[in-house]
């Protein structure tokens, strides 16, 4: 009995422990197993390839085209969530009136889920139904606003659609951190004759250090994974012009039947997911020490 009331805690987490081991760490695992495996239909451990697959993932042009429209995506969507929510932020925070009724307003596309965000922007951006229509048929003829057809374009629309859903979110990291600066510091800079964009500059944002540290991990693993708003707006399309990583695991997993491959896409993903956290974490023990 004394060793059970001694070890309680470490027997009320267990079951947890186990289960995320199993269902998280495991299927990690697994997953890796199955890159080095010939996997089509379904798991195969009878024959192996190694890191061959790893190598027909890196030569399939659609693997090519899936990262360098990540990396636009990535950088538009990561930057443009984080100037946009440190804007609206900022505007909240100077104690505007109706400021409960705004912030419900900004935060309110994140409630929604990336299906829904999907289809609503390809209404909007539809030449036939959106915005291009709209605007000749009050009277603009020249309008044109035709990118989610251009294979050149595409992608860009998924930014748009991706960080006016996520802006809210940051916006409330951002907000959350500014209401907790001491604002004796900000005091003393202003009585030392600092203007206010030097305060922000030199004072304000570098205490929002850890809110940009936040911001970036979570908006960088929306993007890695951001398969069902690709999938709602442009279907990976014109073509495969909007392929991201996921799609492409997705798509040789399930439809192509290509599991090995859709695998080790998969823990490319991961790979590129751990680059992004590591740092974060690295940054927060050092700064805890």
């Amino acid at each position: 009995m004394r060793f059970f009331k001694a070890r309680l805690p470490q027997l009320t987490l267990l079951p947890s422990l186990v289960l995320v081991a199993v269902s998280v760490y495991g299927f990690i695992a697994l997953t890796f197993v199955i890159s080095l495996t010939r996997s089509r239909m379904l798991p195969r451990f009878d024959r192996w390839e190694g890191f061959d697959n790893y190598a027909r993932v890196w030569s399939h042009p659609r693997w090519e085209v899936a990262v360098e429209n990540f990396a636009i995506f990535g950088l538009l969507y990561i930057g443009g969530t984080l100037v946009i929510g440190l804007g609206l932020a900022i505007l909240l925070d100077q104690k505007i009136r109706a400021e409960g009724a705004l912030r419900t307003i900004y935060l309110y596309p994140m409630a929604l889920s990336f299906i829904v965000t999907g289809v609503a922007w390809q209404w909007l951006m539809s030449p036939d139904l959106g915005l291009q229509h709209a605007f000749r048929t009050w009277g603009w003829e020249s309008f044109s606003f035709d990118w989610i057809t251009q294979s050149e374009m595409a992608i860009y629309c998924v930014v748009i659609a991706g960080a006016w859903q996520a802006s809210g979110f940051v916006m409330a990291l951002f907000l959350a951190a500014l209401r907790g600066i001491n604002t004796e510091i900000i005091s003393a800079a202003r009585m030392d004759g600092a203007s206010g964009p030097a305060i922000y500059w030199h004072i304000i944002i570098p205490a929002l250090r850890p809110a940009f540290l936040t911001a970036i991990v979570v908006q960088g693993h929306l993007s890695i994974k951001s398969y069902d708003l690709v999938v709602a707006l442009t279907r990976g399309g014109p073509g495969f012009a909007t392929e991201l990583p996921s799609t492409f695991m997705y798509e040789f997993t399930f439809s192509r039947n290509e599991m090995a491959m859709g695998a080790a896409s998969a823990v490319m993903m991961l790979v590129l997911l751990t680059v992004l956290i590591v740092p974060y974490l690295y940054s927060e023990l050092r700064h805890g020490r």
